[in-house]
């Protein structure tokens, strides 16, 4: 959990898809990854992947250096490059929890230690749509109006039906708003789909915060801070469960 992991864009979705399964698999109640890709891919749920277009669209991506993947998550294509921050949150819902409102909480878990970071370094972040973004959603998390993060989440069951969820945020962190706009513009151009974005209606950490990528290493601990007020301990193994005693 400590430091920003360096994947490629499939590792780090298959090392955010082992962080699901350890907390199913029961090794731990919460667990955070921060990983940053060494290289580039437009990411996209695989639904996508019965799209009128989609072989068409995806090599043109491809061709232009923007190959495509596929992510368990929903939503709409996402840019992933080494300009961006993932943060993956995974966690068993815990006990007390209002299970009507736990899509809701999942994000608000996963946004209210990003907002406490930026904060604490004098910015003042928000939450909520920002149309003409790429993949936008009412969980955006914001800053001056304009998209900083965008957010998706799964959910799964343990073997003891407890819900399990991994939430996930792309927080945008060097400029590189203009490639990313037009890659998936490209896409949905391709696609003969009439949805676009907007570059301007993103905003990059850096052209906001001086040493945007070191002053990530704080991440954790204001993860650990927030989600601790809540009960919920990062990385605590759970107890072995106790055998029944024998009549």
């Amino acid at each position: 959990m400590n430091g920003v992991a360096l994947f490629s864009v499939a590792a780090g979705l298959d090392a955010e898809r082992a962080l699901l399964q350890r907390v199913c698999d029961g090794l731990f109640d919460g667990e955070l990854l921060l990983w940053r890709p060494t290289r580039q891919a437009l990411v996209m749920p695989k639904s996508f992947e019965r799209r009128p277009g989609f072989a068409l669209a995806s090599g043109r991506c491809a061709a232009q250096g923007w190959p495509v993947l596929l992510r368990d998550t929903g939503g709409e294509p996402v840019p992933q490059s080494p300009a961006v921050l993932n943060v993956a949150l995974a966690y068993a819902l815990p006990k007390g929890d209002d299970s009507a409102r736990r899509i809701d909480a999942a994000y608000e878990r996963l946004l209210e230690p990003l907002a406490l970071w930026l904060a604490e370094r004098g910015l003042k972040a928000g939450f909520g749509p920002v149309p003409g973004a790429f993949c936008d959603g009412r969980f955006n998390l914001t800053l001056e109006d304009r998209k900083l993060a965008g957010t998706a989440q799964r959910w799964r069951r343990r073997a003891d039906g407890r819900p399990v969820v991994l939430a996930h945020a792309a927080l945008l962190i060097e400029d590189w708003r203009e490639p990313m706009a037009e890659v998936v513009n490209r896409f949905y151009h391709a696609c003969a789909s009439d949805l676009r974005c907007q570059a301007d209606r993103h905003l990059a950490l850096a052209e906001r915060l001086a040493d945007a990528w070191a002053q990530a290493e704080a991440l954790p601990d204001c993860y650990r801070r927030v989600l601790g007020w809540q009960g919920l301990e990062l990385g605590s193994r759970r107890p072995p469960s106790r055998p029944h005693a024998r009549p």
